[in-house]
């Protein structure tokens, strides 16, 4: 019997579908997402409480992440408590708790967007093409995760699927072990890194307009910059990326 694709059709689909993002297998056989989303939908309306009954609901993630964090009271504690953390779905797909690298108490804080497949597989933020740039980047300033100058963490600390943009959800639901993050760290400057950073610690997305301005963000002067991995692809917007390099060690003194 006769293929359903040639093989120059088939690496074409292949290659088309590693640009959208999809690294990782996750089922020898495809899944309908829309027929997923049609048996929610319809479970959902079947499980509508009837008249006079009361809706039974679970603790709020968000609030119940907030509980957690603010108990924690120093950065060991705050890692435990988030890897016993239940509630977020990501941590089911991912391989490892990706907290943090470099050295707490450094002068400057990244807080980069979600850990990829090579920080998944490390357990290590930044480690990858972006996070080899992202070393460079700041070894032109005097500044290294290994040597004291920098420490780093991440939004979300599991990996999305494919690495997709996480949802407003999960960053919300996440803040709470963030901001303790900050506070325990006790970083002198913060540095955004990427809209989903932004999004969760300015509340703003748009990260090629607000690059390059100092605001504030967890009682700290914070600056956005664009990200490594939007640099490989924009190579570019690395002279903008220098001018921010320039401005972090003019604010270090």
């Amino acid at each position: 019997m006769e293929p359903d694709l040639s093989y120059e059709d088939a690496l074409a689909a292949l290659d088309w579908q590693v640009e959208l993002g999809v690294l990782d297998a996750l089922s020898e056989t495809p899944i309908d997402r829309f027929e997923l989303v049609a048996e929610a939908r319809a479970k959902a309306q079947v499980a509508t409480p009837e008249p006079g009954t009361a809706e039974v609901t679970g603790p709020d993630p968000a609030a119940l992440a907030r509980e957690i964090a603010e108990a924690a009271p120093d950065l060991d504690a705050l890692r435990a408590a988030m890897g016993a953390f239940e509630q977020c779905e990501l941590k089911r797909g991912a391989r490892n708790l990706v907290f943090s690298d470099g050295q707490p108490g450094a002068p400057v804080m990244i807080v980069g967007e979600a850990p990829g497949r090579d920080e998944d597989l490390q357990g290590k933020p930044f480690v990858g093409r972006a996070g080899q740039l992202l070393d460079r980047m700041f070894a032109a300033i005097g500044l290294s995760r290994t040597e004291g100058g920098l420490y780093i963490t991440n939004v979300l600390p599991w990996r999305p699927p494919s690495n997709r943009e996480p949802t407003p959800e999960e960053i919300a639901m996440m803040r709470p072990f963030l901001m303790r993050h900050i506070a325990l760290a006790q970083p002198q400057v913060l540095v955004i890194m990427g809209n989903v950073s932004a999004s969760a610690l300015l509340g703003k997305r748009g990260i090629l307009k607000l690059r390059g301005h100092w605001t504030g963000a967890a009682g700290l002067p914070a600056l956005p910059m664009t990200h490594p991995a939007y640099l490989l692809r924009n190579p570019v917007a690395k002279r903008e990326a220098w001018a921010d390099l320039l401005s972090i060690r003019d604010r270090l003194g």
